[in-house]
């Protein structure tokens, strides 16, 4: 795999349904490589879980992409498009440990942005103790963070959960779009 990967090369294609199983693991082996160095262990269970994959994919809006470098699958993201407000979201989005620092995931990113010139606000949500994802969110791609969930400030759209941990702390982010209107 080349390092420094051009734009040009990067292509995104809408997801196959015979596709969906091979991308939620491959999603899953991508978090799961990070979470366990993180936490120095195994996980019991796959994160993101399957219902949560699922759910994502079940979404208004939803568009389930797999990124491709040279017509092979490289990663994948399901963003969720709200025709009406522009007020877009990025659900899931990974990239093959593999394939890593080579600038696949922000030309990926760029190819996104690309499809979606009307977005006005970009929104996604990552893991506290995900610090790559927070660097290439906020340094790469020019997201803000705007909000911490925690036990003291939990997700108002997520399911109550009794068991809440820090595993479950998330920050927010969003990216405000430049606009430019065009004079009539």
């Amino acid at each position: 795999m080349e390092n420094n990967v051009n734009k040009s090369n990067i292509v995104l294609r809408i997801a196959d349904k015979l596709e969906l199983e091979k991308f939620k693991t491959d999603l899953q082996e991508a978090f799961r490589i990070s979470a366990e160095k993180e936490f120095g262990h195994t996980l019991d269970k796959p994160i993101p879980s399957d219902s949560d994959i699922e759910e994502s994919v079940k979404s208004a809006g939803s568009i389930v992409y797999q990124v491709l470098l040279n017509k092979n699958i490289v990663g994948g993201a399901i963003v969720s498009i709200d025709e009406a407000t522009q007020h877009n979201k990025l659900l899931l989005f990974f990239i093959l440990t593999r394939c890593h620092d080579k600038g696949i995931g922000h030309n990926a990113w760029k190819a996104i942005e690309e499809k979606h010139p009307e977005t006005k606000v970009w929104e996604t949500a990552t893991p506290y103790f995900e610090k790559r994802n927070i660097h290439f969110y906020v340094n790469k791609c020019g997201f803000k963070i705007v909000e911490f969930f925690n036990k003291y400030h939990p997700d108002p759209n997520q399911k109550p959960d009794n068991d809440f941990d820090d595993e479950d702390e998330m920050f927010r982010f969003e990216k405000q779009m430049n606009i430019y209107e065009t004079p009539s």
